[in-house]
């Protein structure tokens, strides 16, 4: 079957008129060119070619790259990608969307309401956005740096914490990108050559009409072939039977003609093409999700065919399969956690950013795939790639380069302003987990006001809000799950508290059955005093507090005084400690160069301790074993300690003081940095006293027993230290970072 033939079905059987050079194999003289010629300088008779007007650049005429009188247009003009100011594109628009567009708000009240002025009674009275880009909350920086990025193609890196809205921009990111440039991509046979299939792009949808018209086609030859070959195998049988009289010798020719017909009419069958990426049905540009895939479903594969002679094969075309960079052609590639890609992966992504285009071949050297390569097929792909700070680290860094030579690289926020315009979002945000997963009941005001609270009390900075938002909206989802379970029409505050208790972090309920644990077996000491324990406080996970008991004692050295720690110290930890030490030699009067000093994390968890948080407590554990003063047991400490012996501030200071309080402590030392940032629960405040401090002879004032041995000591380290306190008091500005 020749190319001409071929053309001449189409044009009878495909209803949208193809023309015969769109839908004709590329066995056709004319079309024996490889991908890149015949997709961007089509015929001049080529209808495909004239809707698509797609050239060598990727782009098409609609952006303003390539005007007809073939002058290149002013840079100013082409910064309005895909139409002028006054189309209905969404870049055009300003990203993101005020909740007070459409709602009635109380200015007056705005400041001091927990809804920022809202004046709504139920979620179902807040309306959502359409856009995803209108939905992230915060996240202003990345958000204009997606707005950019869609309008000059440009790739993104997003670094952050889990849960911040990396992947929710990405997918906004392909709802910007203009939907006209999208393309069909043709995988046909290739007579010279089976191995190397040839590939041929066309605008979108008409690929599906292409495939039917050769499959129309295809199965008319097929049934003409299966009659003559009836036909044959009758008169063959008629003769053997009539006039020869050998029955048998006829079943076994026309068993022949049968078997040679099946043959060919499978040659047919390797004539329609394989229609390997189809954007017919795409109303956005592609949006591919590639976390963790492999090679095969990132840069494509081709199947193995375990009948690869005899007639019995699949055609190789018809084996190959689209990776994701090729199905996100003319749309959004997107990767979390980056680094987890092996660096053959890597690389091989490095090529097809730059070349715009990757063949596709066998991934497996042991399958009959590995024989197989394309020409190369289109992957004019954005990428987003996501992932924590350590992504940065096992990335390769050619593949950074190029993300962040030809794009941009932001960092997300983990807290926002608490501002009333941001309350309001947060308020819209609850709607739009009601309406996202449309089975739960829409929030009361109040239920709205206590998820806010959280939302504070989870940023753990006085005025901020937290950004981790698919965590809040899990803590959404529970409440509205315990809601539906009893029936009511609207999730209330009561339904909120509860599933602030049901959805607990493993880490947090692994601490309460530590401090559960503790209280019977009368580990943890709240009351009198001991000479060289400490309660301290340390964090479990991100939201997850305990107390964690540190025991000093000090021993005869056999040799130069040394400070040995126990309790599985990381690398901060253990610093800390070796720091402390320098305020032991300057405000103890002992000679500790002849004395080993030992401190213990006592039943210390399987993480370990991290971070200098303990410091303070160890400075205050070793001081009251060197000077053999008693140490209060209904006090806890937590903080960071300088060498000159300032107290620094810390994180997770809410979560620690809740331990603390569950543990029976009623006195809890904190850095006064911290201050601030306490916001615990209210049934917490009755029960404990918090004291922040800015010096390490706060802390021992506070904590040590025994009024005249503490007062001795206190005395002493005030003279020795007044003159650093007196310039710390005159020059005081703002807090360092919390540690």
């Amino acid at each position: 079957m020749d190319a001409d033939e071929v053309s001449d079905a189409e044009e009878e059987s495909a209803s949208s008129a193809v023309d015969a050079d769109t839908a004709g194999s590329p066995e056709d003289e004319s079309e024996t060119e490889t991908v890149s010629e015949a997709d961007t300088d089509p015929p001049a008779d080529d209808p495909a070619g004239e809707d698509s007007e797609t050239h060598r650049n990727g782009t098409s005429d609609s952006q303003g790259y390539a005007p007809e009188d073939g002058t290149m247009p002013d840079p100013k003009e082409t910064e309005t990608v895909a139409g002028d100011a006054d189309s209905e594109n969404p870049l055009d628009e300003a990203l993101g969307s005020d909740v007070d567009e459409d709602m009635e708000i109380d200015e007056e009240i705005e400041d001091d309401d927990l809804l920022g002025g809202l004046k709504v009674d139920t979620s179902d009275g807040i309306s959502v956005p359409d856009r995803l880009v209108d939905q992230v909350i915060g996240q202003d920086h990345a958000r204009d740096i997606v707005l950019k990025a869609a309008k000059q193609r440009r790739h993104v890196m997003m670094i952050g914490s889990p849960g911040t809205g990396k992947s929710m921009l990405a997918k906004a990111m392909s709802q910007l990108l203009p939907k006209e440039e999208l393309q069909d991509v043709l995988v046909y046979h290739n007579p010279d050559d089976g191995n190397e299939p040839k590939v041929r792009t066309v605008p979108a949808g008409k690929g599906e009409q292409i495939v039917e018209a050769h499959k129309e086609e295809a199965r008319k030859r097929n049934q003409m072939r299966t009659v003559i070959m009836w036909i044959i195998i009758a008169l063959i049988l008629g003769y053997a039977l009539i006039i020869v009289e050998q029955i048998l010798l006829g079943i076994l020719a026309g068993g022949i003609i049968y078997l040679a017909f099946r043959y060919i009419s499978r040659g047919n069958d390797a004539m329609v093409p394989n229609l390997l990426v189809n954007t017919a049905d795409q109303q956005t540009a592609p949006f591919e999700d590639a976390t963790g895939a492999h090679a095969g479903a990132l840069l494509g594969d081709v199947r193995h065919d375990p009948f690869q002679s005899g007639g019995m094969e699949t055609p190789s075309h018809d084996r190959v399969e689209p990776g994701a960079i090729h199905k996100a052609n003319k749309g959004v590639l997107y990767i979390d956690e980056i680094n987890t890609l092996d660096i053959r992966s890597q690389q091989k992504l490095m090529t097809a950013i730059q070349e715009g285009e990757f063949s596709i071949t066998g991934q497996s050297e042991r399958s009959s795939g590995a024989m197989v390569q394309t020409e190369p097929v289109p992957c004019d792909f954005v990428m987003v790639a996501s992932g924590n700070m350590d992504a940065m680290e096992n990335m390769h860094p050619a593949l950074r380069s190029r993300i962040k030579g030809y794009g941009y690289e932001v960092y997300m926020d983990d807290t926002i302003d608490d501002t009333p315009e941001m309350r309001r979002k947060y308020a819209r945000f609850v709607a739009q987990e009601v309406e996202k997963d449309g089975r739960l009941p829409h929030f009361t005001r109040e239920a709205m006001e206590e998820i806010i609270l959280e939302a504070q009390r989870r940023a753990g900075r006085k005025d901020h809000l937290t950004l981790e938002l698919r965590n809040l909206g899990g803590l959404v989802r529970v409440a509205g799950d315990i809601a539906r379970a009893e029936g009511k029409d609207h999730t209330e505050r009561e339904d909120v508290l509860q599933a602030k208790g049901r959805s607990r972090s493993i880490e947090q309920q692994l601490a309460d059955e530590f401090i559960e644990r503790r209280k019977d077996y009368e580990l943890t000491v709240n009351e009198g005093g001991a000479v060289g324990r400490v309660n301290g406080l340390a964090v479990m996970g991100e939201d997850s507090g305990i107390v964690l008991p540190v025991m000093a004692e000090i021993a005869p050295s056999q040799g130069p005084g040394r400070v040995i720690a126990t309790g599985q110290l990381k690398e901060m930890a253990e610093e800390a400690v070796e720091n402390v030490s320098a305020i032991i030699k300057k405000f103890s009067d002992q000679d500790i160069s002849e004395k080993d000093i030992h401190i213990q994390f006592v039943q210390v968890g399987e993480g370990g301790v991290d971070g200098d948080s303990a410091s303070v407590t160890v400075a205050t554990a070793v001081i009251s074993a060197l000077e053999d003063i008693p140490i209060e047991q209904n006090v806890a400490m937590t903080g960071s300690l300088s060498v000159r012996g300032d107290v620094l501030p810390v994180g997770g200071v809410t979560h620690k003081i809740e331990a603390a309080a569950k543990s029976g402590i009623d006195k809890i030392i904190i850095p006064k940095a911290n201050e601030q940032d306490v916001m615990i629960e209210p049934e917490y405040k009755e029960q404990v006293e918090i004291i922040p401090v800015s010096h390490i002879s706060e802390v021992l004032e506070v904590a040590l027993a025994g009024e005249p041995e503490k007062d001795s000591l206190v005395d002493r380290l005030k003279s020795i230290t007044g003159r650093a306190l007196e310039q710390r008091e005159v020059g005081a500005g703002g807090s360092p970072s919390p540690q």
